[in-house]
């Protein structure tokens, strides 16, 4: 069955469905020799399909991996000041891999990669509003007022925020522990959220993505999702 290049590009792990556009906009894929244009159909399985040089690879089976991101690693493809990166991570997986959504570089915990460009752009998505879950240490002990301002919703430079919900509040000597859960993804929300009422955030951890707990997986290590994980996730991008 014929389908997009862009689309067929970002299936098969190669970029995402943006870059694969580009890719093609360039002249960059060829199908049975002939140079594709944007919005170009194809049949992997009847056609010769070259990306830049290279022939795709239909039915090749795709990777989820869940990553316990540490703090002080980038998710970036690449950084100016040879820090650290997510994909370093992942070295012997082969294949390019995506992450699904970003983690700013001193918050650690729950990430996830895939080379499924498609997956990825429609879970990063923000109309797909999927649950992230946070650890948070806060500054100051936060008042009974405040934790029903960040579940309400706080107005932020670049909007009300969703309402949020908190729980697990705990004291310890002068930081709040919570538990946070978004269905945003503005760029440093919850740090945001938190300077908004009052109390700094001195550390953040992501222990959820969607369904996904980080768990016991050591910080640094990934894992591969089973069967299920993959299944459920897909629903959620087709929901």
């Amino acid at each position: 069955m014929k389908e997009r290049l862009q689309k067929l590009i970002a299936a098969a792990g190669l970029a995402s469905r943006r870059e694969a556009e580009e890719w093609i906009r360039a002249g960059e894929v060829t199908v049975d020799g002939v140079v594709a244009g944007l919005g170009d159909k194809a049949d992997p399985l009847d056609q010769k399909i070259l990306v830049r040089g290279n022939p795709l690879e239909p039915g090749r089976k795709n990777r989820y991996v869940l990553v316990n991101k540490p703090a002080g690693v980038m998710c970036t493809r690449s950084d100016p000041q040879d820090r650290r990166l997510i994909f370093d991570l992942v070295r012997d997986i082969p294949g390019r891999l995506f992450t699904i959504g970003r983690l700013d570089m001193t918050t650690e915990g729950a990430i996830l990669l895939t080379d499924d460009g498609a997956l990825a752009h429609r879970l990063a998505h923000p109309r797909f509003k999927v649950e992230k879950t946070y650890l948070v240490r806060a500054r100051g002990q936060i008042r009974r007022e405040n934790i029903r301002l960040l579940e309400q919703g706080v107005t932020l430079e670049d909007g009300l925020t969703a309402p949020a919900r908190i729980g697990n509040v705990r004291f310890s000597g002068g930081h709040t522990w919570l538990e946070i859960t978004l269905r945003e993804g503005r760029n440093r929300q919850v740090r945001r959220m938190l300077e908004s009422v009052g109390h700094p955030v001195s550390r953040l951890k992501r222990i959820r993505y969607a369904f996904l707990e980080i768990g016991d997986l050591p910080s640094g290590h990934y894992r591969f999702l089973t069967a299920e994980e993959i299944g459920r996730l897909k629903n959620l991008a087709n929901g």
